[in-house]
This record gives C-alpha cells, structure tokens and sequence, in this order.
C-alpha cells in the first residue's frame, strides 16, 4: 500500500488497497481508512469478504472486533505522532482466525 505522503512514483507501483488470504482468513489492508466515527463499520462495507482490515495513516494503534469482523492499526514503529508510544503489530492466523498482538516499543 502507498502512504499520504508517498511519491507518485511510487503510488504508481503500488495499490492504493489490497486484500490477502493467509492460511484462510482474509485480511484486507488500506493506508487511511477515514474518520474516527464509524471506522469499523465504514471498513466492513468497503471489504465485505474480508475478516479483519489493518490500516494505518493516524499512527494511533487501535483494536477493534464486532460480530467476528476485526480493524486493526498498529501505530508506528519511527513516527509515534500522539500516540503514548511508538508500536508495531503482529498478526497471527490460525484455522482461519485472525489475532492481532498490538507490541510496544519503547
């Protein structure tokens, strides 16, 4: 996925989404999945096949699960912004389940 702030050169080579199937689950993925309020149900319309949607663009790590849909933003590992701290995050996927482990870096 290409970034706000990413060449055109680059959004050129890159997808503005993408949606992946790791080991039977779906897993979708966008840079900015827009405003705060309604996030989780504004990404279960746009990815309706999918089972969870990572995403990024605020660098504010957040989790969120309703009916067996999940949204997922790691933060930041260089670019902690407002966040407390900088963060990455790591997926798991087992017998089509996705978990998402949410790790600290500083």
């Amino acid at each position: 996925m290409y970034g706000n702030v990413d060449s055109e050169e680059l959004r050129r080579l890159l997808p503005a989404e993408r949606v992946v199937d790791a080991a039977g689950a779906r897993i979708a993925m966008v840079h900015d999945a827009g405003p705060r309020r309604g996030r989780l149900e504004r990404l279960r319309l746009r990815f309706p096949d999918a089972d969870a949607a990572v995403f990024g663009h605020s660098h504010m790590p957040l989790h969120e699960e309703r009916d067996g849909f999940q949204i997922f933003n790691p933060g930041s590992p260089t670019e902690r912004r407002r966040a407390p701290r900088r963060t990455m995050g790591l997926a798991r996927v087992d017998q089509g389940r996705v978990e998402f482990e949410l790790i600290a870096l500083d």
